[in-house]
Order: structure tokens, then C-alpha cells, then sequence
């Protein structure tokens, strides 16, 4: 008796093929978000500064948020439409499927091993290293281990265990996500960084027009109004929460003083990054103008913050005034 092979629907290829791509999305943004976690945990002298508003940990959790669910819910219903239907046991996109997640996990578990194994000939060892690779390697063998098991009907003989295998790696996951709240910020943290950093910025722009007036009436101005200029559209900032002015001081006629409110204190991110150090954030903010013979810091806590300035004329010299007729 010729056996016929039960055939794909586009139901089971959608559920498959949604199922994997959320699989790999989750797997990999964990990897990611557990990445930056270490990052934070073991500095290294080696790596760049961390990008101050976690551009990447937001991206990541955005991500798990989203894509593990899907992939738990899509594989319930998978498992449900096997309870249901056993034949579909063999149907090709899952096999497929069981097989192409066991290669991409294999390989990427000797790919892992491999790394380990190069840097620590190389002398690199470190803390945080070794912890990504157990990271990646947890991860492959957690993920090789359940589909092996999936493709030889493991989970079609006792269904309640891979439902518990659900209900641990979303609570993995929930764990993860919570932990970056108390590891890089929580979003009001972020939001107060964010009005730190226009307040840094506007503080640079006064500063950068207190040196150009200075260049051409040789004292800094009495008061922040004499900045302002109808002619060139500038006018003096204002604290983009409060809307109240800066304070600023004239100490003298080469130094002056500026203050603001800050929210949050400006975290020490050196070597919290992973990119190379010559193409790291700047060590305070980014942007802004530079000031020649004067410390350019903008390190600050929370509360009110001066910070004073102090102009060397060598530097700055009077313009040099046009000739006439040319």
C-alpha cells in the first residue's frame, strides 16, 4: 500500500515560518541584551565609551518584548494543531524547520567555542568575555537540545513538559527585562538624561556666544540678554523643562560663570561600550563647541551645577579689522 505524505498548508508553512523567524529574534536579542548587561557589570579599558541613552538595550528589549511572545504563542499553537493532528508530525516545513534551527545552534555553539579558544591563545582573556561566552553558548545549547528533542517526538509524548519549557523560558526572558531597569535606567531615567543633555547643550551655545562677544568687546557680557541678537537669530536658551533662565555670573571680565538644574548625575560609561576607542562617544556629551584654555568639562550631579570659565586672550585675540577698498 502506497503512503501518502500529509501535505503543507499555508496555515502550517505561516505558523512555521512566523514560529522560526520569532525563535531566532528572541535568541538573538537576548544574546544582545545579556551582552550590554556585562558590558555595564565588567568594564574594560580596551572598549569605547557606552552610549549614554542605551540606544542598543532599548532596541533589544523593544525586541524580546515583542518577539518572544509571538514565538511562544506560535508554538502552542503549532503543538495544538499536532494534538489535533499527529500526521502533521511529518509534514517537510517542520522538519525543515526542527533541522535548520539544530544546524544554525550547532554552529554557532562551535563558532563560540572556537572564539574562546583563539582569545585565549591570543593572551585577551577576561571576565566579562568568558561571560558572553557562556551567554552564547547556554543559549545554542538550550535552544539545540529542546528542537533535538522536538525531532524525535519528545515533546509529542508528554505535551505538559513543553509547556513548562514555555512558561521557564518566558520567565527567563521577563527576568532579563526587568533586570536592565536596575542595570541601565529605567525610561524616566533615560527621559532625565535627555533634558540633561539639552541643558549641556544650551549651556554650550551660551558659552560659545559669551567667546565670540568676548572677541570683539575684549570682556565677557554683564548678562545673558546682551547675547541676544535679532540680527543673527540667536536667543539666549531656557531650561526645557522649567522654562526658567540659566543663571549666569560675570566674575570678571575674562571669566564668567554658568548654572543649571540637572535631573541626574553623569554616569562614568568608559569602557562600557564595545566599539573601538577611536571611534568612541565623547567623554561627557555628545557634540558641542570646544574651548581653548579652559577646562570643556560638563560632569555634573543632580541639583544645581556652576560651572566656571575662564578666557586666555593669547587664545583669543581681537579680529584683525578688513582693509578698506579691498
Amino acid at each position: 500500500m502506497e503512503h501518502t505524505q500529509t501535505k503543507t498548508s499555508a496555515k502550517d508553512f505561516f505558523l512555521w515560518f512566523g514560529a522560526l523567524i520569532a525563535l531566532y529574534t528572541s535568541a538573538t536579542s537576548l544574546i544582545a541584551l545579556l551582552f550590554d548587561y556585562i558590558n555595564y557589570a565588567y568594564p574594560d579599558v580596551l572598549a569605547s565609551y557606552a552610549d549614554p541613552y542605551a540606544g542598543s538595550v532599548r532596541i533589544e528589549m523593544s525586541l524580546l518584548i515583542v518577539a518572544m511572545p509571538t514565538a511562544l504563542l506560535l508554538f502552542r499553537l503549532i503543538r495544538n494543531s499536532l494534538e489535533a493532528e499527529p500526521e502533521k508530525a511529518s509534514i517537510w516545513i517542520r522538519k525543515w524547520g526542527l533541522m535548520l534551527t539544530l544546524f544554525i545552534a550547532s554552529l554557532i555553539a562551535l563558532v563560540d567555542l572556537v572564539t574562546l579558544i583563539n582569545t585565549f591563545l591570543g593572551g585577551e582573556i577576561s571576565t566579562r568575555f568568558i561571560l558572553k561566552v557562556a551567554v552564547v553558548l547556554l543559549i545554542a545549547v538550550g535552544v539545540f537540545l529542546h528542537f533535538l528533542a522536538d525531532l524525535r517526538g519528545y515533546w509529542l509524548k508528554d505535551t505538559q513538559k513543553s509547556l513548562y519549557i514555555g512558561i521557564g523560558a518566558g520567565v527567563v526572558v521577563v527576568a532579563s527585562i526587568v533586570s536592565g531597569f536596575f542595570i541601565i535606567g529605567t525610561p524616566a531615567h533615560f527621559r532625565d538624561i535627555r533634558l540633561d543633555t539639552q541643558r549641556i547643550n544650551d549651556l554650550q551655545s551660551i558659552q560659545y556666544q559669551v567667546l565670540n562677544r568676548f572677541q570683539t568687546k575684549r570682556t565677557v557680557p554683564a548678562s545673558l540678554s546682551e547675547l541676544n541678537d535679532a540680527l543673527s537669530g540667536f536667543v539666549v536658551p531656557v531650561d526645557p523643562q522649567s522654562q526658567a533662565p540659566y543663571t549666569y555670573e560675570m566674575v570678571s571680565k575674562t571669566s564668567f560663570k554658568l548654572c543649571a538644574y540637572f535631573s541626574a548625575s553623569t554616569e562614568d560609561l568608559f569602557g562600557k561600550g564595545t566599539i573601538d576607542v577611536s571611534t568612541s562617544y565623547p567623554a561627557t556629551y555628545p557634540g558641542g563647541y570646544g574651548f581653548k584654555g579652559s577646562s570643556d568639562v560638563w560632569t555634573h550631579g543632580v541639583g544645581d551645577t556652576c560651572f566656571t570659565r575662564t578666557i586666555d586672550p593669547q587664545l583669543y585675540p581681537a579680529p584683525v579689522p578688513g582693509i578698506k577698498g579691498l
